[in-house]
């Protein structure tokens, strides 16, 4: 419990800060990919790797993941009829076979119909949802946090001696 609420806190932390806009985008967007994929699967452990290996916000990534696994399970009668399509395609039949004899493969659960329904939804909406969330952030930054800071009210809290103590704290330990 402790990780994610630090975790959300970094997000929130770099969602105010000026440095950080496509690392957090592409945290939303590949938590959209964790949340419409299964839990235990090959997929997780892949996009965990891109996490962690291009330095992509982790805090994003997971808040992303739960709130798309809501959404995934919503659409959940689409992604099993657009999954069923694909699976039954007879000129992809000899792909899936190929597919379906390699050593961890399976392990994706791509034969089921609503992992592949979900899966191709989320490759579809990978792009967009992050030059989306990349505006979003943009524009969030653009036009609620510089004019909150405008605000006599931010402009008193900051003058305190707690804003400056914990400005000192997040300075040394966040």
């Amino acid at each position: 419990m402790t990780i994610l609420l630090k975790q959300i806190f970094a997000f929130l932390q770099l969602l105010n800060s000026e440095t950080g806009t496509n690392q957090l985008a592409a945290g939303l967007s590949l938590g959209l990919l964790l949340g419409f994929s299964p839990f235990l699967s090959i997929q997780t452990v892949l996009v965990l790797l891109l996490v962690f290996f291009f330095r992509i916000q982790l805090g994003a990534a997971f808040l992303s993941a739960f709130f798309f696994k809501f959404v995934a399970y919503l659409i959940d009668p689409v992604a099993d009829q657009l999954g069923r399509n694909f699976l039954e395609m007879s000129a992809l039949r000899p792909i899936y076979v190929e597919l379906y004899n390699m050593p961890l493969v399976p392990m994706t659960r791509f034969n089921n119909s609503i992992v592949m329904g979900s899966l191709v939804i989320a490759v579809i909406l990978l792009v967009p949802a992050f030059f989306f969330f990349r505006w979003s952030i943009l524009k969030y930054r653009d036009q609620v946090v510089n004019k909150f800071k405008q605000t006599k009210m931010w402009k008193a809290f900051a003058a305190t001696k707690f804003y400056n103590l914990y400005c000192t704290y997040a300075k040394l330990y966040l």
